[in-house]
């Protein structure tokens, strides 16, 4: 899921440099909302991980 959120980083990036702007507005939103949730998800994995050795 990181991996796709840096893919929609770099498409928003280059398309922002070529001037698609409502591309790149939609790839950064994309990359956020897939970092959103990876982040949500490493953060439940790490204290299921915290609980389960206690």
């Amino acid at each position: 899921m990181l991996y796709y959120a840096l893919v929609f980083l770099v498409v928003a990036l280059i398309a922002g440099v070529l001037g698609f702007g409502g591309i790149a507005g939609a790839s950064a939103g994309i990359a956020k909302i897939l970092f959103g949730i990876f982040i949500i998800l490493f953060l439940v994995s790490l204290a299921m991980r915290l609980f389960r050795q206690a």
